[in-house]
């Protein structure tokens, strides 16, 4: 046994060398392929003149490595959007479909159309939390809730500015054709406000002194709190507050029938 213990050393060693050998290998192979992974992409069946209109009968879908596939590519579950829209340049059968290609991305809106005279259109960061949840939209009416410490540090909530007009969502405005956007694009993660010049430094300040977010409000209520109030954690922990809002949330609500009843 003694003599042959080199011997299955020896064996053992090679085996071990052989198979790390195999997983640099296989992981060279991985690396290799890594970014070849087939998606399916929205392409051209056909020929398509500058100027037409997309109909079903000209679009195919056809597998191109994951690689290429960048987000102005056309995917399959979102080239329902581009149907019915005209076609800005020369396309040749099996050419990617893009999202410049088509008439929303002619030019570029200017925001400033938007805003009326002696105001200002004003951006805050807002992610979804911040904005409702991600429902809010371009010509919404919001209020801005603003959260900070006041000179004596006691740690305040209050509505800052009330029924403020929203003129963009991200880049998204009220112009914007939305069926030609991605899900992707339709995301944001700040909202451009219309507001006076005061109101944007009212607006900036309180955004260094803590945190802004925003409250959605119907489009057809322009009623106005007549004074401002502060929550503070005095207020949060006598309820007082909280109970009159209770009673004031009770008499603007219409009734509620429960069971049928």
């Amino acid at each position: 046994m003694k003599g042959r213990t080199p011997l299955v050393i020896a064996v053992v060693l090679g085996v071990g060398a052989a198979l790390l050998g195999y997983i640099d290998l296989r992981e060279a192979q991985r690396s290799a392929r890594r970014g070849w992974n087939l998606v399916p992409i929205i392409v051209a069946s056909q020929d398509i003149d500058e100027g037409s209109t997309l109909t079903t009968d000209m679009v195919a879908q056809r597998p191109l490595p994951s690689q290429f596939v960048t987000p102005s590519v056309i995917k399959p579950e979102n080239y329902n959007y581009v149907i019915g829209q005209k076609v800005l340049v020369n396309l040749k059968r099996g050419d990617p479909l893009l999202w410049t290609q088509f008439e929303s991305s002619k030019g570029l809106e200017r925001l400033s159309k938007a805003v009326q005279k002696n105001f200002r259109a004003v951006t805050v960061g807002a992610t979804d939390k911040d904005a409702v949840g991600g429902w809010i939209r371009p010509n919404d009416h919001v209020d801005v809730i603003a959260t900070f410490r006041d000179p004596q540090g006691m740690l305040s909530t209050m509505t800052l500015l009330q029924n403020m007009l929203v003129l963009a969502t991200g880049k998204i405005t009220g112009n914007t054709n939305m069926n030609l956007l991605s899900e992707e694009d339709r995301h944001y993660t700040n909202v451009t406000l219309l507001m006076l010049p005061e109101e944007a430094e009212i607006l900036n300040l309180a955004e260094d002194l803590g945190k802004i977010s925003l409250s959605l409000r119907n489009e057809d209520d322009l009623e106005t709190q007549g004074e401002r109030v502060r929550t503070t954690a005095q207020t949060l922990l006598t309820g007082e507050r909280a109970k009159a809002l209770e009673q004031r949330r009770k008499n603007l609500q219409p009734e509620i029938i429960q069971g049928g009843k």
